[in-house]
């Protein structure tokens, strides 16, 4: 988040950064060690202290001249030290990063929250605390996205509520209720309403909507012979009704620890910034973005500055992963949002292990 004065040179090719000699790899592992524990730009003087071989300052600003050049680091101020670019980062993470792994206590810990959580209480219950739980252990904003519920259907019903209009009530196997009022044919009647409710019952139970919806599809024909034209019209507004698009997601965006992304900032322009990324984020298209993001590759994903759109403007980073049903299907993301210089060696076992845990309650 912090403003600079200078700015860094476009990174050249990543196949010229593979070309790196054994010093400058350890030089730029060791300032990329240095800032993302103090945050502060790292000079020749201090790198030469915590190399292990003797190399003269003078030596180092050579090397970190030749690094500067490919765009991996940059002086934020004139005659200071250097931090390393978003693209410094990312070769950074991909090429040199050790992921650690969770102590025995740090497991229990998660365990113990995300189960207590999860033993009779709702599902949202168990997601907020997962939530408060990521951000208290990464000092940044704990974040879970709970997308739509693809649970099985046991019962749907059509009540009438005046001659055009009627309450549509979908029941899943995991008991939510989802109430909806739909319009109704013209000259529909009771009988009709009961008639579409029990066939559809008759091919919905234990199937997802998106399962019905395509079994009501494959059996068209049968339909046609079992019901006449008004009751055919009600069968498929009462799957209609809530097939939607994708921008209709009702996802829902629960986050904690927004106040850790403030400690380090004292620039009003910083501070507009992040709530534009929150703004952004409670959006139908931010949410699908974080939902997308995670689905994209098997396991924990990390994403540093202006490598995705939803976060280029706040310079922010993310460490998400899914998390998934008993079914394997995605059904939501969880993670860790803060400044580019979070400890991603511990963060990503950590939200790893959580997603897991969840996924693992909702078997």
């Amino acid at each position: 988040m912090t403003k600079h004065s200078s700015a860094p040179t476009p990174p050249l090719p990543p196949s010229q950064w593979q070309s790196l000699d054994t010093r400058s790899r350890e030089i730029f592992r060791r300032l990329v060690d240095s800032y993302l524990k103090d945050g502060e730009p790292v000079g020749s003087r201090s790198l030469s202290r915590i190399l292990p071989s003797t190399l003269s300052p003078a030596t180092i600003r050579n090397v970190m001249s030749d690094l500067e050049h490919l765009g991996l680091i940059y002086a934020p101020h004139v005659s200071a030290g250097r931090l390393p670019t978003q693209a410094g980062l990312r070769f950074f993470v991909d090429a040199f990063m050790e992921i650690g792994d969770l102590g025995d206590e740090e497991r229990r810990s998660i365990e113990a929250q995300i189960k207590a959580s999860g033993n009779d209480t709702s599902l949202e219950h168990m997601l907020t605390e997962a939530s408060q739980l990521l951000s208290g252990m990464s000092r940044g904003a704990g974040v879970v996205l709970a997308a739509k519920s693809e649970a099985a259907l046991k019962h749907i019903e059509f009540i009438q509520l005046e001659p055009t209009k009627a309450l549509t009530v979908l029941v899943s196997q995991n008991g939510d209720v989802e109430n909806r009022i739909i319009d109704l044919p013209a000259g529909v009647t009771v009988s009709q309403l009961h008639e579409a409710s029990n066939f559809l019952n008759a091919h919905i139970r234990g199937r997802t909507l998106a399962e019905a919806r395509t079994e009501i599809s494959r059996i068209k024909e049968e339909t046609r012979a079992a019901l006449d034209s008004l009751s055919q019209a009600l069968v498929e507004k009462g799957l209609a009704v809530w097939a939607g698009t994708e921008s209709d997601l009702p996802a829902r965006l629960i986050v904690r620890g927004r106040a850790n992304l403030l400690e380090n900032i004292t620039a009003q322009a910083d501070m507009e910034l992040l709530k534009n990324l929150f703004d952004d984020l409670e959006t139908q298209d931010g949410l699908l973005q974080l939902l997308n993001l995670a689905e994209e590759g098997p396991g924990v994903r990390i994403f540093i500055g202006s490598e995705n759109k939803l976060f280029s403007l706040s310079g922010s980073s993310l460490v998400v992963a899914p998390y998934r049903d008993a079914e394997a299907r995605v059904v939501g993301a969880l993670g860790v949002i803060g400044p580019t210089r979070l400890n991603y060696a511990r963060i990503v076992p950590m939200v790893d292990y959580t997603a897991q845990l969840v996924s693992r309650m909702l078997r």
